[in-house]
């Protein structure tokens, strides 16, 4: 089936790859990286006391940031080409690990950990009281990102400064995934400040095989995580959303900020904002891209041997009648007899052997030992 939901213009790759911010945007540019999370499915690399985003994964890997920088490092730098000023929002718990990784950027912790929709209100109602006017710019901490970044996000600030919308980043899919959540735009491109932007017309969740297929082939973009806004039109988005409450405890700047965060329920921004909002721009872009969410995920993003394996940090691998495996360690020697479809990690006094298909499953582990007290 032809993807024809709507025309894309071969500007937005041209743009991509230039690798370098191409659009003027007539504000200030506030990035805001998100740290918060723990990213549990990367058990047992990622634990309790070190987040996915501490984590130096595919440092070899094909988007081009060669590096043994953790994810962290890798988001703030990228971010640093585009924007004015980097704040990194994260929990108590990991404020010494943000420094030390990164410890130039302005480092916001949230009163209480809730998700991306609160944690992304607080910070964007801090930077409001700073700047009279600027664009924010949401960036998740821990995903592969390859060139042509700045050139693109800076387009959606533009499209977010002078259009007056909430800005949504669409990569162009490579594959049906099931693991992404998916952008539907409306028919017909429209043009803002020399950038090509769609009306968004509805968000999906994560999608079964059959239904990601048929996304990717009905021009649907993945979601990303990324998004723009100015301060001004993402409140007005807020105040008829179920972070109403807590927007008006920032406004009223006392002491009920953190009991408004105790007594709101985690939501994402897509799920609090974004799905409800009027005015959704989605701006496309096809950088490369991966959010690395689950170990299987590697074998996208990393060469793979004569016998398909595929081995990340501080492994050495022997195999026998063994393929298409994904090995991770921090410092081991790891033998492979017969086996084929596999993950095996192995972080210090931890190793866990998953088939990749169930590699999503990872996060079910997660759960019963922060249960038992062992994560």
């Amino acid at each position: 089936m032809a993807r024809n939901t709507h025309t894309r213009t071969t500007a937005t790759s041209a743009n991509d790859d230039a690798g370098a911010a191409d659009a003027d945007v007539p504000l200030p540019v506030v990035a805001v990286v998100l740290a918060g999370g723990t990213g549990s499915r990367l058990y047992p690399a990622s634990r309790s006391d070190r987040p996915k985003q501490f984590l130096s994964l595919a440092a070899d890997g094909n988007d081009g940031n060669d590096t043994d920088e953790s994810l962290l490092e890798r988001t703030v730098s990228r971010a640093r080409g585009v924007a004015d000023e980097v704040v990194v929002v994260t929990r108590e718990s990991y404020r010494d690990g943000v420094a030390e990784r990164v410890g130039d950027a302005t480092v916001l912790i949230e009163p209480v950990g809730r998700d991306t929709g609160p944690a992304l209100l607080y910070a964007t109602h801090r930077i409001s009281t700073k700047y009279d006017n600027c664009v924010v710019l949401a960036l998740p901490s821990d995903h592969l990102v390859g060139d042509g970044f700045a050139a693109a996000v800076s387009r959606g600030a533009a499209v977010a400064t002078t259009e007056g919308r909430l800005v949504t980043f669409g990569v162009e899919p490579t594959r049906p995934e099931t693991g992404y959540g998916y952008i539907e735009p409306a028919d017909g491109a429209e043009e803002g400040s020399g950038s090509e932007w769609f009306p968004v017309r509805s968000f999906h969740e994560k999608p079964d095989a059959e239904t990601a297929e048929a996304y990717v082939e009905a021009g649907h973009y993945w979601n990303a995580g990324l998004f723009a806004w100015r301060p001004a039109v993402f409140f007005d988005a807020v105040e008829t959303s179920p972070l109403a409450p807590l927007l008006d405890a920032l406004r009223a700047d006392d002491d009920s900020v953190t009991d408004a965060f105790e007594s709101t329920d985690a939501v994402s921004i897509d799920n609090a904002v974004f799905e409800t909002a009027d005015d959704v721009a989605v701006v496309p872009v096809s950088f490369p891209w991966d959010d690395i969410g689950s170990w299987d995920a590697l074998e996208r993003v990393l060469d793979a041997d004569a016998n398909g394996n595929v081995t990340d940090g501080d492994v050495a691998l022997r195999t026998v009648d063994a393929g298409d495996n994904v090995v991770v360690a921090d410092d081991a020697h790891v033998s492979l007899v017969g086996v084929s479809d596999l993950a095996v990690v192995a972080y210090e006094d931890r190793v866990l052997v998953v088939p990749k298909s169930k590699a999503q499953d990872v996060k079910s582990l997660v759960r019963s030992l922060q249960d038992r007290g062992e994560f």
